[in-house]
């Protein structure tokens, strides 16, 4: 870590913003995504920078870091308060994702013959349906809702795991050592699940590193898209749908939550890009 910047920086970034959303309702008050005050309504209340005419200073002269949103409420406030949500449904579709492709993936290497052909043909179903579209027809058909998005992206995010896993057992299972362990006596399923799945599991961290942010980017992306529940959802893509609408007259409401996307998603994809490079020397070749 020492010799790679890049990895130190996505992992302050990133450690960074995980704490922040494990003590955010600590840190600000939950009851703030109720409220509502008109009369602060899209009002920007940092003095030391000027948006020109798009600027509207707050009534009392109230101070706001980054201004306030659609319902008066403080937009740094607001983000603090959006992390976790986004995170803990960033982190459930990654790590059900990877789990699912692991023993799936595991089983259609290892078992091979007509499990492993309809395993494949079931991938290749759920793979060709883009991710935004699979889940904008399921939230057309059973309305907003944060559980069922959230199961809906799952349901088209684990087939590469199947298919990376797969590809990785069907390497790690013609080693020696495999039919070394088959000669000690141990049954299929110790060998895949204590033997094989192990040594092949670094290519899936690494994968799942990656993937967080870009469980944010479609989740952020639905709710940008009018699929939030109720308006004052405390997320980073319902702020932003808020700020497309007023873009002129309250442009922080776009750059702010739309920067937090940014950042999460870049540190979590430096913090993937630099254990790839660690793993496999190759890639620093």
């Amino acid at each position: 870590m020492k010799e790679n910047p890049v990895l130190i920086a996505g992992t302050v970034i990133g450690g960074g913003i995980i704490v922040l959303a494990s003590i955010s309702n600590f840190v600000v008050n939950p009851e703030l995504a109720n409220t509502i005050s008109l009369s602060s309504q899209l009002c920007w209340g940092n003095h030391y920078i000027d948006w020109g005419s798009a600027s509207s200073y707050c009534p009392g002269n109230a101070f706001h870091w980054l201004g306030t949103d659609y319902f008066g409420r403080d937009v740094l406030s607001i983000i603090v308060l959006a992390l976790p949500l986004d995170l803990e449904i960033a982190f459930f579709v990654v790590i059900c994702s990877a789990l699912i492709g692991l023993v799936l993936g595991g089983l259609s290497a290892f078992v091979g013959g007509s499990l492993d052909l309809a395993l494949l043909r079931v991938t290749d179903i759920f793979l060709a349906f883009p991710t935004i579209l699979f889940v904008l027809v399921v939230a057309a058909i059973v309305g907003p809702s944060i559980l069922l998005l959230t199961l809906a992206i799952l349901v088209v995010w684990w087939p590469k795991y199947l298919r990376l896993a797969r590809a990785q057992i069907l390497s790690e299972k013609e080693k020696n050592y495999v039919e070394a362990l088959r000669c000690l006596g141990l049954s299929n399923s110790r060998i895949l699940f204590f033997h094989l799945i192990p040594n092949t599991i670094s290519p899936i961290i690494v994968q799942s590193t990656l993937d967080i942010g870009g469980v944010i980017l479609t989740f952020s992306s639905l709710m940008f898209l009018g699929f939030s529940p109720k308006p004052n959802l405390p997320e980073l893509g319902t702020l932003v749908s808020q700020g497309i609408e007023n873009v002129f007259a309250a442009p922080w409401l776009v750059i702010f939550p739309g920067l937090t996307i940014f950042f999460i998603a870049f540190s979590f994809n430096m913090i993937g890009d630099t254990l790839r490079d660690l793993t496999d020397p190759r890639q620093r070749r």
